[in-house]
């Protein structure tokens, strides 16, 4: 028998025996804890994506930027380059390309798919902020996707757990270590927002936009809805990352609608963008869609009375109704 006739033997043998005590056999590593991405391609992936949003940007196409964002941040980023597109079908007079640079990456170790990473970067659009990106990566044949983009202050950048080589601590969706679970996160964000009810902490995007909507519910001619649902399929599931003090950094997702009614005889303004993304016809209400993706740090669960607190929410106009 050839050499390689043996190894084939051999390693045909080693397969048996791999779904005979396990009944699976392991494929690429996906069992195997690793890296999620290696530097070089969390560089190549930042790179690949800048290029295509310039490229959408200044075309106002949202074909050009696709294949690079995904979850809330592509629903936000290819609505409205759509509705841009529309109402300026020669592209972007004002364009300015974005640069992102001083990247420094946050790797988590985790087995199976899909992977990801962060990556913390300057942008010439604020001195004083840090652009945090979340990549995605369904399987070993697809791009790297965009997800999530949080905006923070310098001072406000947490500080992750790594271990002895490097690389950060994931957060499992359903973990019992936190003061919420990362899976839970969306729905309880909805929850508060109707009632008050949750371990948010006082904030501009939890209190203060809870009295906000209060105060605009009626006004003389026009009364506002609001319904929030949770968002967390596929590429909008959350995403966390263990920090220095034992919580987490968690990114996750909501959709929220607002619903202007308008009193007879009272006309509804809609704005250019608003009107490009709008079914239907405009008569006495106006339902907007919003898709919103946010970064909380979340408490480790032995820190008593400590709420969830918001770094940063960032929402995009998804869609829109007329009736």
């Amino acid at each position: 028998m050839s050499r390689v006739s043996r190894l084939a033997t051999a390693a045909a043998t080693v397969a048996a025996l791999a779904v005979t005590a396990s009944g699976c056999v392991t494929v690429h590593g996906e069992r195997e804890i690793v890296p999620t991405a290696t530097e070089e391609e969390a560089a190549q992936a930042l790179k690949d994506f800048t290029a295509a949003y310039n490229k959408a940007d200044k075309a106002y196409d949202p074909a050009l930027s696709a294949g690079r964002v995904s979850g809330p941040l592509g629903a936000i980023n290819q609505a409205g380059l759509k509705a841009k597109q529309q109402n300026n079908p020669d592209g972007n007079p004002r364009h300015s390309p974005l640069k992102l640079t001083d990247a420094k990456f946050t790797i988590p170790k985790q087995a199976g798919w899909p992977r990801w990473f962060v990556a913390d970067t300057q942008s010439n659009r604020g001195a004083q902020t840090r652009w945090f990106l979340v990549f995605t990566r369904g399987g070993p044949d697809q791009l790297w996707q965009a997800s999530y983009l949080t905006i923070l202050a310098t001072e406000r950048v947490p500080e992750f757990k790594l271990d002895s080589d490097g690389w950060a601590e994931p957060i499992p969706a359903n973990s019992t270590e936190l003061a919420a679970a990362p899976k839970d996160l969306s729905a309880s964000y909805a929850t508060y927002l109707k009632d008050g009810s949750g371990a948010f902490a006082p904030g501009k995007n939890t209190s203060e936009w809870r009295a906000a909507r209060k105060k605009n519910a009626s006004r003389p001619g026009l009364s506002t809805q609001w319904v929030d649902q949770p968002l967390t399929e596929d590429t909008f599931a959350p995403r966390g990352l263990r920090t220095k003090d034992g919580g987490a950094m968690v990114f996750f997702s909501t959709r929220h609608y607002e619903k202007r009614t308008a009193a007879e005889g009272v006309r509804l303004t809609v704005p250019p963008d608003l009107a490009a993304l709008m079914t239907g016809e405009v008569k006495r209400s106006v339902t907007t869609e919003y898709t919103s993706n946010q970064a909380v740090k979340v408490p480790a669960k032995t820190v008593d009375g400590a709420g969830i607190v918001f770094l940063n929410r960032i929402q995009g106009t998804t869609g829109a109704k007329g009736a």
